[in-house]
C-alpha cells in the first residue's frame, strides 16, 4: 500500500473529433530526450499540480480534470471543457517503475477547426488520426504507443461517434487498472487483474491471460480464459 501512496495523481485526456471515416484522436509526440515516455505517441495530460487542487476546492478529482484541461492547453493549445469530459478509466503505474502515477483517463470532443499548436519542448509533433488507423498503425509497427494508450484505442473503437461514447460512458464504471510487469519466457508483458500470473508477477503460469505482451515492437491485447468477475478493459 505505501508503493500504491507514492504514486502522484496525474490525468490524460482523449481529445476527439468525429469525421466521416470515424472518430479521429489528437496524438501527441513526446522529446525523444525525456525520460517518461520519451519518442512515443500520447494524449495530452501530466501530473495534478497544487494550482489545480487549489482551484478545484481542495478535491482530487475534480483537481484531475482541471488539470487535463490545463495539460491540453500546454502541450496542443487546445481546451477541452470540463462539463464535456467523461471519466473512461483509471490507471496505477506497476510497482518498480522509477516514476509512479495515479493516471485518471478522461475523453473530451472538440471542433473540427480548432488549431493544435505544440510547445515545441515536452511535446515535438502532433496529429489527428482516426482510432482505428492508429491501432492499425501501431499492430503495423509504425507507432509506438504505450499499454494504456495502446488498451484505450481499443475500448473507444467500439464507438462509431462521440456521441456513442459519450452515452455509453457516462453510464459506466470506470475501469480501475493495476498493471503488473512479467515475463514469459523472453517477451515482456503486462499482466491486469484476472491473468493466472497477475497475483504472483509469474507471467509463464498456466491458465487464464489477460494482459498485453509486446512482440516486434508492438502491444497486443489478450483476454482469454478469464473469469467473468474479470471483463475485458476494451469492452
Amino acid at each position: 500500500m505505501s508503493d500504491i501512496l507514492k504514486a502522484k495523481p496525474a490525468s490524460t485526456v482523449v481529445l476527439l473529433r468525429d469525421t466521416p471515416a470515424g472518430m479521429e484522436t489528437l496524438l501527441l509526440k513526446r522529446n525523444k530526450a525525456l525520460i517518461f515516455a520519451g519518442g512515443f505517441w500520447v494524449f495530452p495530460g501530466g501530473s495534478v499540480d497544487e494550482e489545480d487542487l487549489d482551484e478545484a476546492g481542495g478535491d482530487l478529482e475534480t483537481a484531475t480534470r482541471v488539470a487535463a484541461v490545463r495539460e491540453a492547453q500546454e502541450e496542443c493549445g487546445l481546451e477541452p471543457h470540463l462539463e464535456d469530459m467523461v471519466q473512461l478509466s483509471h490507471w496505477t503505474t506497476p510497482i518498480g517503475e522509477p516514476r509512479r502515477f495515479l493516471t485518471w483517463f478522461y475523453a473530451a470532443p472538440l471542433a473540427a477547426d480548432d488549431r493544435v499548436v505544440i510547445d515545441g519542448g515536452e511535446i515535438h509533433d502532433a496529429m489527428w488520426i482516426t482510432v482505428n488507423n492508429a491501432i492499425e498503425q501501431h499492430e503495423a509497427g509504425e507507432l509506438g504507443l504505450l499499454p494504456p494508450t495502446y488498451v484505450t484505442l481499443l475500448h473507444l473503437s467500439n464507438y462509431a461517434t462521440i456521441a456513442d461514447m459519450v452515452e455509453a460512458e457516462r453510464h459506466t464504471t470506470p475501469h480501475e487498472v493495476f498493471p503488473v510487469f512479467g515475463d514469459d519466457n523472453g517477451q515482456p508483458a503486462v499482466m491486469y487483474r484476472g491473468d493466472a500470473g497477475y497475483k504472483t508477477g509469474d507471467a509463464t503460469a498456466p491458465g487464464a491471460r489477460h494482459r498485453v505482451y509486446l512482440k516486434d515492437s508492438r502491444w497486443w491485447y489478450v483476454h482469454q480464459d478469464v473469469d467473468d468477475k474479470y471483463p475485458p478493459l476494451i469492452a
